[in-house]
């Protein structure tokens, strides 16, 4: 008898938090992307050292594909990757050799601190480390499945600003976080923060 009241005391739990479970990815991810204003998509949010910001939507949401003139690949529209490798396109003239992959395959773990990363031919510095995040710096998020990445826009010697496409349909572009420097470390106080890539100014082969 107890072993059957056991079984459906277990049964029982099992659905609740099964329900719970359903209510929390319902509301994270899902009744999000229902609020879409689909009108806004495409249209101009926000802007950094006169490069745009558009508006996707749903995080989900593709626009197509977005080619330079001489054929360079910034991304799908308006993807979060789609803003960065614009970015350094238009600011810095950057193509990545490697110019795919989802967010958060842009910060190789297997790379040492400072090291160059070839795929982004940036260097690469991990969220704790000697050299203090800059701005412009790309940052890189891995804390989903296919990550996230923006544009390091504000830098203070206790808290970082980014600046993003695509966060969701009715989040910021602009977005803050700690900044903490710990026995000749910086860190950006996230978990979900790999780290971020920066422009070798002195690497000539950088504007390929």
């Amino acid at each position: 008898m107890k072993n059957i009241i056991l079984f459906k005391y277990r049964k029982t739990l099992f659905f609740v938090i099964l329900s719970i479970l359903g209510c929390y990815v319902f509301y994270a991810y899902v009744y999000p992307d229902m609020q879409v204003d689909k009108d806004k998509i495409g249209k101009v949010v926000d802007q950094f050292n006169g490069v745009d910001i558009y508006y996707n939507g749903s995080t989900g949401n593709v626009s197509g594909r977005n080619l330079t003139k001489d054929g360079y690949n910034l991304g799908q529209k308006y993807q979060c990757v789609e803003f960065i490798k614009r970015y350094y396109y238009q600011r810095f003239n950057h193509k990545m050799p490697d110019s795919y992959g989802h967010a958060k395959n842009y910060f190789d773990e297997s790379i040492a601190d400072g090291q160059l990363n070839p795929k982004r031919n940036l260097l690469q510095f991990h969220n704790g480390s000697p050299t203090k995040p800059q701005v412009e710096d790309i940052i890189v998020f891995g804390w989903s499945r296919y990550g996230h990445v923006a544009i390091i826009s504000k830098v203070s010697d206790n808290e970082i600003e980014i600046i993003q496409q695509n966060p969701g349909p009715n989040k910021s572009s602009r977005a803050t976080y700690p900044l903490i420097f710990n026995k000749g470390l910086w860190k950006i106080d996230s978990f979900r923060i790999l780290g971020y890539l920066r422009k070798n100014i002195q690497n000539n082969n950088s504007d390929l």
